[in-house]
């Protein structure tokens, strides 16, 4: 939360590599209610960040095929108690399938569930030291307006 060019670059990166790019936006969180309760902002929201990934999606449809979805978790949380990995995949593999060539994002830290969730799939982390764009979610909430804008898609 929310999406930003860094998220943008990692995309257009897979974009370049496959010729179908799912990308997925995970919904209903622990961590995005807390968030929200937090900085309850408009743009933060599931429906805004969603249009701002199809905009993006669209604008490489050229380049690659495509294909946005969202994932919400609210019913994990509910059934588990919390939001877990080993729950979300399920709920990915029902949209990508049983077969995922690559694995995309700028986080090592996911590396290890990729792994054991995608077994099939090359991991690839991208911008890994956000050399590239220098910049998190996390960062861009605790910026003015102003600034916020220069970092977001």
């Amino acid at each position: 939360m929310p999406f930003h060019k860094g998220h943008e670059y990692c995309l257009r990166t897979a974009a370049k590599e496959c010729e179908t790019v799912y990308v997925i936006l995970f919904s209903g969180g622990s961590e995005e209610e807390k968030i929200l309760k937090e900085k309850p902002f408009e743009w933060l929201s599931t429906k805004a960040r969603l249009r701002q990934i199809e905009k993006v999606c669209r604008k490489y449809q050229g380049v690659a095929r495509m294909i946005p979805a969202a994932v919400d978790v609210t019913e994990l949380r509910k059934t588990l108690g919390d939001d877990t990995w080993e729950g979300e995949t399920p709920l990915v593999r029902k949209i990508v399938g049983d077969r995922l060539d690559a694995v995309y994002g700028s986080e090592p830290s996911y590396s290890e569930y990729f792994r054991k969730a995608y077994p099939e799939a090359d991991i690839r982390i991208v911008d890994e030291k956000r050399v590239k764009y220098p910049i998190s979610g996390t960062m861009i909430r605790e910026m003015d307006e102003e600034e916020q804008r220069k970092w977001m898609v």
